[in-house]
């Protein structure tokens, strides 16, 4: 099963992940490391980012949320699993001196020599 959910969210990430031009906002609030993957397939908050970054990552959120519920509706699981699948491909997409957060909701940033942060359930 979650194989399965590993192939649709890979499908989804383009449209889950939107490019640094449509995202200035968001892009910074990272670098600076105030915004961070979270394990369930969302962003979250590491410290306060500007309102605009603010409102970037919710309309992020908001795409996302709807992203997962309709692939989970036609692959008959919760939305959550579809969430966390997609978190696994967005983990392992963070980048050095960026914030992101695994299952014990623990706020980390990824250094250099580190590997990408991929949990072992997605493995």
């Amino acid at each position: 099963m979650r194989r399965l959910l590993f192939l649709g969210a890979a499908g989804i990430m383009a449209v889950a992940v939107p490019s640094s031009a449509q995202t200035p906002a968001v892009d910074a609030a990272r670098q600076a490391g105030q915004v961070g993957e979270r394990y369930d397939g969302y962003l979250g908050y590491v410290g306060m980012p500007s309102a605009v970054a603010r409102s970037q990552v919710s309309a992020i959120n908001i795409r996302r949320r709807a992203l997962y519920s309709n692939l989970a509706r036609s692959r008959r699981v919760a939305p959550q699993e579809v969430g966390i699948a997609a978190g696994c491909q967005l983990l392992a997409r963070v980048q050095v001196e960026q914030a992101y957060m695994l299952v014990d909701g623990q706020w980390r940033l990824r250094l250099a020599g580190q590997p990408a942060p991929v949990p072992q359930y997605c493995r």
